[in-house]
């Protein structure tokens, strides 16, 4: 799974448009987080990440505090994994280009997985963190039939110049 994450990665930013913000070093993100220019530079990142929770695990792993803050912090993280899209659809004020399958996959997903949780009897984070994913879930879906999955303007207007250049070009 690491290795495809890797590969994925790697074709992110091979075939990265060259005037995208990130590609200009534009970002809008602190230091320009994950929106470095080259592959290597997200290598380097990611060994040093491992190198240092590696060493604050082999100090800390025996201690149940440490334990139960690292799992909340990544249970926490999974969790807010849908918020971008959410925030997406609330700007365009459309789901456009969203498909309605992914959005039932995520909701289907996220409630067997909220109902396991439960009937397992897990600790108490795993059921918050679930609770929450699967809120934010039912937001989308409230978001899909409010607004629909009309184009949005900008991209309505692009169609329009499009339609215009080639009714220019037909005559």
């Amino acid at each position: 799974m690491i290795v495809a994450q890797l590969a994925l990665l790697y074709i992110c930013i091979h075939f990265r448009p060259r005037h995208s913000p990130e590609s200009l070093g534009a970002s809008s993100r602190p230091l320009s987080f994950w929106q470095w220019q080259t592959y290597t530079q997200y290598i380097e990142f990611l060994a040093g990440f491992i190198i240092c929770q590696a060493i604050l695990f082999l100090v800390f792993g025996r201690f149940d505090l440490y334990v139960n803050a690292l799992g909340f912090v990544a249970l926490g993280m999974e969790s807010t994994l849908p918020i971008p899209q959410l925030i997406s659809n609330y700007k365009q004020k459309s789901l456009y280009g969203f498909r309605l399958s992914t959005l039932l996959g995520w909701v289907g997903g996220d409630s067997f997985k909220t109902v396991y949780f439960f009937l397992q009897d897990s600790p108490l984070p795993f059921k918050v963190c679930a609770i929450f994913q699967l809120s934010i879930d039912f937001a989308i879906v409230i978001q899909r039939f409010y607004y629909g999955t009309p184009a949005p303007a900008p991209t309505l207007m692009m169609e329009d110049d499009i339609e215009q250049a080639l009714a220019l070009g037909e005559e």
